[in-house]
């Protein structure tokens, strides 16, 4: 019973992670696609340059 129930947690995150990775139509149009800095991919919070100083 455990084993089923393990089994089944595994399958759902794992659908979660596929729609995690999904890029939706509108990122680009709004901005969302700039949060992340060029250079190291991190995420960006505000206006400020990011911290490894090339971004």
């Amino acid at each position: 019973m455990i084993v089923k129930i393990v089994f089944l947690f595994l399958i759902a995150m794992g659908v979660l992670a596929m729609f995690g990775k999904l890029r939706l139509p509108g990122m680009h149009r709004l901005g969302l696609d700039k949060s992340k800095c060029r250079h190291c991919g991190r995420h960006r919070i505000g206006k400020s340059p990011c911290p490894c100083g090339r971004g």
